[in-house]
């Protein structure tokens, strides 16, 4: 081989080098494949990649599961209460196929009709929630404030739709409320078991979040009763509370009910349909 004046002839170790370089980085796009219709094998490389690119018309549905929002792609016997126990004597063991712990599948949204039920069991599987008050503290004078409060909308076995508050005067919140009693409640479905089960981010839009507005009453004495009833059948252990605090009871009288569960905004639920529907999961 012929070789010009002032040039050094290419070494073959470094033809090597540049051919392990290049199959080192291509090597990894092997490892991604299409499972089924509706899984894939998310890692962090496509993790942003594939929440950019998700929308309703291009993720698939499941209609494994009518009420989850994700569910996992597991084998059915480990949805089976007694999947972990063992065979019975002489039984052949069978090997379930492996699921790759960054399997995931999910549905699409419920249509509008669902809605209000959805909105109905987030007020009454919530125990807390974030209330936003304005503010009267004379450093923020009118600027929102925030405060997570425990709730209850009634007894497990009685929702009402309205939730009602166990609180005290010494309260940052409530000392707003006694000078403007307009608020919002946030009541996220991440306060439950479902989206830590079922692997959702509590930021998601698909992991549910209701939203709702009005204003801050005390509970008048007819009521009360039931507000007991309510409050502390959930939190037993408000009865224990220091009296000296001068506790009381307070509802909201709701104004606007919003739901959000899927991407692209919010759903305004009317109070009618909102208090005629049955509860139901997201």
């Amino acid at each position: 081989m012929s070789v010009r004046r002032g040039q050094r002839p290419a070494r073959p170790a470094t033809r090597l080098s540049w051919l392990l370089c290049c199959s080192a980085l291509l090597s990894p796009a092997a490892g991604y494949v299409i499972v089924s219709s509706v899984s894939w094998a998310v890692t962090n490389e496509v993790d942003e990649e594939l929440d950019s690119a998700s929308t309703e018309e291009a993720l698939p549905a499941l209609l494994e599961d009518s009420g989850s929002i994700w569910q996992r792609s597991f084998p059915a016997s480990a949805h089976k209460e007694d999947a972990h126990l063992p065979p019975p004597p002489g039984a052949a063991r069978a090997r379930p196929p492996p699921a790759p712990p960054g399997m995931f599948s999910y549905r699409r949204e419920s249509g509008p009709r669902l809605r209000p039920g959805t909105a109905r069991f987030l007020a009454h599987a919530s125990a807390w929630g974030c209330l936003a008050t304005v503010s009267a503290h004379e450093k923020i004078p009118g600027l929102p404030f925030g405060n997570c409060l425990p709730l209850s909308d009634g007894p497990l076995n009685n929702s009402t739709g309205v939730p009602f508050f166990y609180v005290t005067p010494r309260d940052p919140a409530v000392a707003d409320l006694m000078k403007n009693p307009m608020a919002s409640l946030l009541l996220p479905e991440s306060e439950g078991e479902f989206c830590r089960k079922n692997i959702v981010d509590p930021e998601d839009p698909r992991c549910a979040r209701l939203t709702l507005t009005g204003q801050m009453i005390a509970v008048s004495p007819e009521e009360v009763e039931f507000a007991k009833q309510a409050m502390f059948s959930r939190h037993p252990v408000m009865r224990k509370w220091p009296r000296q605090y001068e506790w009381f009871f307070m509802k909201m009288r709701i104004e606007h009910i919003w739901l959000q569960k899927w991407y692209g905004g919010v759903s305004d639920i009317s109070k009618e349909d909102y208090f005629k529907a049955v509860p139901r999961k997201a």
